[in-house]
Formats: C-alpha cells, structure tokens, sequence
C-alpha cells in the first residue's frame, strides 16, 4: 500500500527574502513565450529567486550553458543560509488562483518506487497521460547532479467526501503567505506535522480501496493517485532514482533522499480544479496543406463515437472541420493521431503545447503557424479512463490556466 511522507522541507525566511520575487511558476509554462521569462528576470534581478534554481523549458535546448550556474545557484543558497530547513513536516497551502477561487493543496513527498511511467503500468501512483520518453534526457541534465528539488508536480487523489484536505481547514499560515507575480493570485500555508501522517496514510488507505472498487466496474488496475500537472518533471526524478539506485546497496536504498520526490497533493473535486484543453500549434507549415490533409482525415473516419468539431486558425483565418464518426473518444485523441502521422512526413513543422485559446489565436495568426481549438475532457472521466484504456494521449488536458499553475516554493536535499 503506498503512503505519503514528512519531508525535510527547506524554505527561505520570508521576513527577509520577498516571497513574490522568491516563487515562480512552473518551468513547463510560456514555452512559446521567452518574453514572459525575461519579463521575470528583469523584475527579479539579483535578489533571491527559484528562478535562479530552475531551467524555463523555453531555453531547455539552452541547457549545456544553463544548468551549471543553476547548480551553483543551488549550492550558494544553501551554504549562504537562504533556505533553512523545516524537518519531518509537510505544508496544507490554500492558493487564491487568478480567477478568486480557492484551491487547497498538501506539499509532501511520496516514494519513487510507487511511480511507474512506463506503458501498461499498474502502479499505485501513475501518469493520466502518455509520457514521452525522449522528454526525459535533457530534463535529466539539469536534476543529475542538482542538490535540491522543487515541485510543480501536481498529484490528484479521487477523494469527493474530502477526507484528505478537509482536516487542515482554519489553520493559521506559518509557513508563508505572498502574492504570487504575474497575476498568480497569491498563496498562503502551514506547517503539517509528522505525526499528522499516519491519519493521512489512514484516509488514503480507504481511498486505495475505493479505486479497487472502481476499477472492478471499469476494468484494469486500480489508480490511487493520478499525476494531473508535471509529469515529465516526476518521471525524470524517477529516472535520476534509477541511476541513483543501481550505485546503492539495497541497505543505503531505502533512505536514499533521492527516493523521494516532492509534489502536491489535490482533490480531483476541488471546485477550483478545472480541466481545460492543451491545444496544438504548428508552425513552419504550409497551412493549406494542413487543413486539406486535416480535411481527408476527418473524412475517412469510420468510427462509433459523437461527432468531434475542431476550429483550425489557419494564419489568422478560422475554419471549421468536424469528424463525424471519429474512432478514438476524445477530440484531442483523433487530432494527436492525425498530427503523430503528418508530422513524420513534414520534418520541418514545429509542434507546441498551447495553455489558452487567447494564446493559441495570437500564436497562429503568424505566418507559416496553425491552431487547433477543441472541446476538452470532463474531470469525472480522468480515473476511470485511466483504469478502463490506460494512458491518455500527450497533453490531453491542463488543470487551469498557465498563470494558475504551480509556483515553486519549496525545496528539498536530494543529495
């Protein structure tokens, strides 16, 4: 049975480092945006920052140059006294998201051995949505040989009586409390207690059987935890922890703090919790080729699932296309397993991952650029589809807007 863990969590102290210039979101964010990172940077400067500490994936093929100042970085922040370390706890953190609503969290660490990516994986804990395993190396380079982690990974547990969250309510922010840059809305947290995790792992238990119970209805294995945001961030720690391990004698590797990872556990039915749809953008494309190639695909579909409508910008111009019998269930299925196809026959198109139809519209009214806008997937669906089909296809769902999305804050020893 898995469990979640106190973890020795090193925080700033924020009566003297600025908790807003200190968190930024998540390095997954504005990828196709390297003007919202130097906009972060030119308001941070040089005072203490998680910036400092992480690699924006919009530089990620950057990394060489990159990764060894954030190592240094790292390294400085420790030795000069900016993070101090909170052992054995976790942190309930309730953040005001920019739309006003609350969304809760507990930051604690969960143990690697429960995590498998790998396909027809059965683990406890594992990803909704198909993890790209070419992803993983340059994401590698920056974690090997880091001494700290942050996470912006998001774990959602399928708890609708709140047994998890719920006990943690009216609890005073002694951990920290800020706003959050670049419309984040803010965040405030208090410390959890490690003798408050055996009542947790004792909810979570009862979750565990639940998802047996659902799953039996559904068909496959049981899903306890579901990995909502931040994927490809958890499988390259996993990866790291299989490098680590084969280092190790069986004894060292069961404490190894390279075992562990750092993520924040979220009720799937949390009001705040809104799946919205990842949208693709192509560019260095002849449009018109897309579209009738996009237009032929649809066309030739012979499946049994409802109509599927899509809205193709198409440098600028919008144009409406609609499967009729689509033989995959979900829009964003139909349209990956046309775009895996085309984009082997077109080696010069750039694909990206797209937060926001504002976004998206203003992307590819460029030249040379195209969007898809389609009807996302419902929340209630996440476990059971897990169960019942296995992973989803590749960013098949965002929870929330870009400006929504995790913030690190926390940091954890890895060596």
């Amino acid at each position: 049975m898995m469990k979640i863990f106190p973890a020795d969590i090193l925080l700033p102290d924020f009566s003297v480092v600025d908790g807003t210039k200190w968190a930024c979101v998540a390095c997954d964010q504005y990828t196709s945006e390297p003007e919202y990172w130097e906009r972060v940077a030119a308001t941070v400067k040089d005072v203490p920052s998680t910036l400092s500490l992480m690699l924006p994936e919009v530089w990620l093929e950057d990394s060489e140059k990159r990764v060894p100042p954030i190592h240094a970085a790292m390294r400085k922040y420790i030795s000069d006294g900016v993070l101090k370390e909170h052992p054995a706890c976790g942190i309930y953190l309730e953040r005001i998201q920019s739309d006003g609503k609350l969304r809760r969290g507990l930051v604690c660490a969960i143990d690697l051995e429960d995590y498998d990516f790998s396909a027809g994986s059965s683990s406890p804990i594992r990803p909704t949505e198909k993890t790209v395993v070419e992803r993983i190396p340059p994401r590698l380079a920056v974690r090997r040989g880091a001494p700290i982690e942050m996470p912006h990974v998001m774990l959602l547990v399928d708890d609708p009586d709140d047994t998890i969250l719920s006990r943690f309510a009216g609890r005073e922010p002694d951990a920290y409390s800020f706003d959050l840059a670049e419309g984040g809305g803010s965040v405030k947290s208090a410390f959890v207690n490690a003798d408050e995790f055996e009542s947790l792992n004792a909810s979570l238990a009862i979750l565990a059987e639940n998802a047996k119970i659902r799953a039996e209805k559904n068909g496959g294995a049981p899903i306890t935890v579901a990995v909502g945001d931040g994927n490809h961030s958890l499988a390259t720690a996993k990866a790291s922890w299989q490098e680590i391990k084969a280092t190790l004698t069986e004894e060292e590797a069961k404490t190894h703090p390279a075992r562990y990872a750092l993520a924040e556990i979220c009720n799937l039915h949390e009001e705040s919790l809104v799946f919205e749809p990842i949208y693709r953008l192509l560019e260095n494309i002849d449009v018109m080729e897309l579209a009738k190639d996009f237009e032929a695909f649809a066309a030739a579909q012979n499946g049994r699932f409802p109509a599927q409508t899509f809205d193709m910008i198409l440098e600028g111009n919008n144009v409406e296309v609609v499967i009729e019998h689509p033989e995959y269930t979900l829009p964003v299925a139909s349209l990956q397993h046309f775009l895996d196809d085309w984009m082997k026959s077109h080696p010069r198109a750039v694909i990206d991952y797209i937060h926001g139809e504002d976004t998206l519209c203003r992307l590819a009214a460029r030249d040379a650029c195209a969007g898809f806008v389609f009807e996302g997937m419902s929340k209630a669906d996440l476990f059971p589809a897990v169960e019942a089909d296995g992973v989803l296809p590749r960013k098949t769902f965002s929870m929330g807007h870009a400006a929504d999305k995790r913030f690190y804050i926390e940091c954890r020893r890895i060596f």
